[in-house]
């Protein structure tokens, strides 16, 4: 499945902003779904994810409790809500696939499937 995110730009800490993931055949049913991000000079790092059932969320711990990632399978579409953003959620998101039903995104990520061109998020203080 090819995905492709949207929905970055930029945001004053504290605002919200919502990112999509739209998966080009509207098929992610069967696929738990997630994102990562990767700010400038630093390795790119799980941030959230749901399960295929959409029964199950996962989150950092930098992020719980401000996102929530949602996913609507009927549209084929993954939605990241960020709110209370900080300056150090700058960075560059990606939404990933993952078939596997019991290891869906665990370290260290191998079962992951296709990644989004990423989006563009920025914080000002």
């Amino acid at each position: 499945v090819q995905l492709q995110a949207s929905g970055g730009g930029l945001a004053q800490a504290g605002d919200s902003l919502k990112l999509s993931c739209v998966a080009s055949e509207g098929r992610i049913n069967k696929y738990s779904m997630g994102w990562f991000r990767q700010a400038p000079g630093k390795v790119r790092e799980f941030v959230a994810a749901i399960s295929w059932d959409s029964a199950s969320t996962k989150y950092s711990d930098s992020v719980k409790g401000r996102f929530t990632v949602s996913k609507d399978n009927a549209n084929g579409l993954v939605y990241l809500q960020m709110n209370s953003l900080k300056p150090d959620d700058t960075a560059v998101y990606y939404c990933a696939s993952d078939p596997s039903r019991l290891r869906w995104f665990q370290p260290p990520f191998d079962y992951i499937e296709s990644w989004g061109q990423g989006t563009q998020v920025t914080v000002s203080s």
